[in-house]
């Protein structure tokens, strides 16, 4: 009975050996950004008036109050 009960202690601290050296899984959110963790900027994103493609407000392109994905659609709304 002794035996059986450090054999199951063994498997249990290796299973946690491996946990902890594996790290974090992918996509896990971590109480710390780094390591290489991507960050949310919580940027707002904008649906382009054209096709209706949702883009980062930084990157879209704006005339007359409306935003656009790409040059193209801009024009297309100039016009």
């Amino acid at each position: 009975m002794g035996k059986l009960l450090v054999l199951i202690l063994v498997v249990l601290a290796a299973y946690a050996l491996t946990k902890a050296l594996a790290g974090p899984k992918r996509g896990a959110r971590s109480g710390s950004p780094g390591a290489g963790a991507r960050r949310r900027t919580g940027e707002r994103m904008v649906p382009c008036a054209h096709c209706g493609l949702n883009v980062p407000e930084s990157e879209a392109l704006s005339a007359g109050g409306r935003f656009f994905c790409c040059d193209e659609h801009l024009r297309q709304f100039r016009q």
